[in-house]
């Protein structure tokens, strides 16, 4: 066996956070009595209508602004209309809606105040106390009052969400970008999106039908075909029929893909049931993957496959991969010297791989397998360069064992060591008198029971016509 170069890819490290903190909810407001008064120093233009309810239709304009009594509420607005028996005002131009949980600006705005509703329409821009703004082509806001002890906002017709954002220490941080067709806001700490969501940082695309982003509890869910990106200088991909995203003080540290979860970096791909990722500093440094379809690691000339897979790579350095369970790895032979379909392969209940120590400073150099372990019930068959330099007969070396080590240097089998039980199968090809290349004879096949077998270095030379001892 050549090499096991085993790497996971490196995701996530500066991936989303949720938004900012929710801010304190103040005690539900009582209803709105409207009582107006002029927005300019010339009276505004009024016309008045008796219903006969006895009550009024009432048409304004030359800027006006209505205030709730006793609340910090306030409604302005360039003309308005107010229909006494639906209790509903309507206001056109520079609609401007504060209070302390929200403002709103819009070209029109209709307030329905039996329900506490406000629809606003036209270049919509509100901003939340957080931070966090919506621009779009309308939106529907709904008072905070005894009955609904929530703030809530409805923007449809595909708005622009910048989630504030704040880092461990409370400073602010870049936003987060969400667009989709649809966007619910509970308070300032519970969003819902659906339909083509896009959430958006400088290093990290996010997409998805569905959304769901909770600040309070740092928590986000991305559902329905749902997608991360990375566009930092490791870039990633991540898929899965559902992801789940932690944080803890602003900083991402958990990322959980299940569903067909699939994982991509640096031209490695890693598949699985279930991938779940640890980071840390905004760097990943666990990996674990698991499921009922197995979980598989494949990059340019590797593969592992294992019920599950454990990877630990300190700041994103690969340190060890652990696969347990009816463990398999293959890779392709030394291509220089050798010409095969066939590729080198171990295999045992678990193997582990430990890579060489590259420090986190060093991102040219990529670590290196420098020791392959298979334990229980193990097995490998890897192929040895022929002596007469013929890459198309090359030398097969056959193993089995309770414990079988490969220890490599610059990506080449240095020496195999078999433990219990040892089993081994040696083939070379053979020369006649002239030098020619012809069928190989098969080694004897010996079993040696009993202590572990001595280290020896792999094969470099044919042995004509010598029976072969097994690898120990």
């Amino acid at each position: 066996m050549r090499r096991t170069a085993l790497a996971i890819p490196l995701l996530v490290a500066g991936a989303l956070a949720a938004p900012a903190a929710a801010s304190a909810q103040q005690p539900p407001a009582s209803r709105c009595v409207l009582q107006f008064e002029p927005l300019r120093a010339t009276p505004p233009r009024t016309t008045l209508v008796k219903l006969p309810s006895e009550k009024y239709n009432v048409f304004q304009g030359g800027g006006i602004r209505y205030r709730c009594e006793g609340q910090t509420v306030t409604l302005e607005a360039d003309s308005a209309e107010y229909y006494g028996d639906r209790d509903v005002l309507y206001l056109i131009g520079a609609v401007h809606y504060t209070e302390p949980r929200v403002t709103v600006n819009s070209r029109r705005m209709s307030y329905y105040r039996l329900e506490e509703r406000l629809f606003a329409e036209g270049n919509v821009d509100a901003v939340l106390p957080s931070g966090t703004s919506m621009q779009g082509p309308q939106a529907e806001y709904f008072r905070q009052t005894p009955a609904r002890p929530r703030t809530r906002m409805v923007a449809t017709g595909r708005p622009r969400i910048s989630l504030a954002q704040h880092d461990s220490l409370g400073r602010p941080a870049e936003p987060v970008l969400l667009v989709a067709e649809r966007v619910l806001m509970e308070g300032d700490s519970l969003v819902y999106a659906s339909g083509r969501v896009e959430i958006t940082r400088t290093d990290v695309e996010a997409r998805g039908d569905s959304v769901f982003l909770d600040s309070g509890r740092e928590y986000a869910r991305l559902m329905r075909g749902p997608s991360i990106t990375g566009r930092s200088e490791r870039p990633f991909k991540l898929n899965g029929s559902l992801i789940d995203l932690y944080s803890r003080q602003r900083l991402l540290q958990r990322v959980v893909s299940s569903g067909q979860a699939r994982a991509e970096s640096e031209g490695m791909v890693l598949t699985s049931d279930t991938l779940d990722l640890r980071v840390a500093d905004n760097r990943l440094q666990r990996a674990f993957a698991w499921g009922a379809g197995r979980a598989r690691v494949v990059s340019p000339g590797n593969d592992i496959v294992a019920d599950s897979l454990d990877v630990v790579m300190p700041a994103q350095k690969i340190r060890e991969v652990r696969a347990v369970r009816r463990a398999f790895a293959q890779t392709l032979p030394d291509t220089l010297r050798i010409r095969t379909p066939e590729r080198d392969w171990l295999r045992g209940d678990t193997i582990v791989a430990r890579f060489d120590s590259v420090p986190a400073s060093d991102t040219a150099r990529r670590p290196r397998v420098r020791e392959v372990v298979a334990l229980g019930s193990a097995s490998s068959f890897y192929h040895i360069a022929a002596q007469n330099g013929d890459p198309t007969r090359p030398g097969i070396n056959y193993v089995r064992g309770g414990t079988i080590t490969v220890a490599l240097r610059e990506q080449q089998v240095q020496t195999v060591t078999v433990t219990d039980s040892a089993v081994g199968v040696y083939v070379e090809p053979q020369t006649d008198s002239a030098g020619a290349a012809r069928a190989a004879t098969p080694g004897a096949r010996v079993t040696r029971p009993g202590p572990a077998a001595p280290s020896r270095p792999a094969p470099t030379a044919p042995r004509p016509r010598t029976p072969a001892r097994p690898r120990s």
